[in-house]
C-alpha cells in the first residue's frame, strides 16, 4: 500500500483522527525501523506493508501524538473474543493475576495506563511506542499488560523477569493449569446460564461496576437485604454447581473452592452476558439506568 494511500484511507475511515502527512511519514519510518529489528535487515518496505494494520497503526500513532480524540477511540475499543471494552478486558486479567486484591488490580491497570506513554525506565520505550502495526492493536495490548505484570510477579519472587522484547509474544503454556482452565470456564459458563435477569444483573453491577449492596438495593428499588441474601445465594450456586462438575470430571485438588475464586472474577468480567451494553438493557427493561458516577468509570 504506497504511503498516500495508507494516509487517505486512514483519514477517511478516522476523520475525528488527524495526523499530518509529515507525521505519518516520520511514524511510518519509525514503526518500520522496529519491525526491521525483530525481522533483520533484508525485511523490506513490501513485506511491512503488505501485513500492517492501518487503521490500528494509525491510531496508536495517533495516540502517541497526544490526540484526544484518538484516546478516545481507544478507550471505546473491544476485544474481539468476547467484545468487551479493552479497559474491561484488562481489567479481568487483572482479577486473575492479583485474585481478591481489589487494590492491586485497580492500581495495575492505572499504571499500565500511564505506561502506555510514558517509559517505564530512562532506557525503555512507552507501550504504544514498541507497537508496530503487524497485529492487531486491542489483542496486542492485552497480552503486553499480562506479561508486563508476570513479569514483575517473577521478579518479585526472585525469578529472572521477562525481556523488554518478549512482552508481547505468548507465554509457554501449561498443560495441565490449561486443562483445569478450561474445564473451569465451561463450568461456569453452564453456571451462568441457569441464572435468571435478576440475578445477572445484581452480579453484574456488584462486579463490573464496584456497586456497593446500598448502592445496588437503591437503585433497584428493592431492600439491602434482599441484595446481601441474593448475592450470598449467587455465590454459593455457582460454588456448588461448579465445583460439582468439575469433581465430576476428576478434579483432585486440594482447595476447589479457592481455585473457583481466584478463577471466577476474571471470567466474569469476559462474559457477554455481564457485558455494559447488556446490562444497561436489562436495566432499561426496568426503566432505571445507571447512576452517572457508575456510567463514567473508566
Amino acid at each position: 500500500m504506497p504511503r498516500v494511500l495508507l494516509y487517505h484511507f486512514c483519514r477517511m475511515q478516522l476523520p475525528a483522527v488527524v495526523l499530518t502527512p509529515a507525521q505519518l511519514d516520520r511514524h511510518l519510518q519509525r514503526t518500520f525501523d522496529l519491525y526491521q529489528g525483530k525481522t533483520g535487515p533484508a525485511a523490506g518496505w513490501d513485506s511491512y506493508l503488505d501485513n500492517l494494520y492501518p487503521l490500528d497503526w494509525y491510531l496508536a500513532c495517533a495516540c502517541l501524538e497526544g490526540q484526544s480524540r484518538a484516546w478516545e477511540h481507544l478507550f471505546a475499543a473491544r476485544a474481539s473474543r468476547a467484545d468487551v471494552l479493552l479497559v474491561d478486558a484488562l481489567r479481568a486479567r487483572a482479577v486473575r493475576l492479583y485474585p481478591r486484591d481489589e487494590e492491586r488490580q485497580d492500581s495495575a491497570v492505572t499504571e499500565f495506563w500511564s505506561h502506555l506513554l510514558v517509559a517505564e525506565t530512562a532506557n525503555s520505550l512507552p507501550v504504544l511506542a514498541r507497537y508496530d502495526g503487524q497485529r492487531p492493536l486491542v489483542p496486542w495490548l492485552i497480552r503486553v499488560f499480562q506479561n508486563w505484570h508476570i513479569s514483575q510477579l517473577r521478579q518479585r519472587a526472585g525469578v529472572q523477569s521477562l525481556p523488554e522484547e518478549d512482552l508481547a509474544l505468548p507465554l509457554p503454556a501449561d498443560a495441565r493449569a490449561g486443562h483445569w482452565h478450561e474445564a473451569f470456564c465451561l463450568a461456569a459458563r453452564e453456571a451462568l446460564g441457569e441464572l435468571t435477569e435478576n440475578e445477572l444483573l445484581i452480579l453484574g453491577l456488584r462486579l463490573r461496576y464496584r456497586m456497593s449492596q446500598r448502592d445496588v438495593a437503591h437503585l433497584l428499588g428493592v431492600h439491602e437485604g434482599t441484595v446481601s441474601r441474593q448475592t450470598t445465594h449467587l455465590r454459593d450456586r455457582c460454588l456448588e454447581g461448579i465445583s460439582r462438575r468439575l469433581l465430576d470430571q476428576g478434579w483432585t485438588g486440594e482447595d476447589l473452592s479457592e481455585y473457583i475464586l481466584n478463577e471466577m472474577g476474571g471470567l466474569l468480567l469476559d462474559e457477554p452476558r455481564l457485558s455494559a451494553d447488556r446490562l444497561a438493557g436489562l436495566l432499561a427493561t426496568r426503566g432505571k439506568q445507571l447512576p452517572s458516577a457508575a456510567a463514567g468509570g473508566p
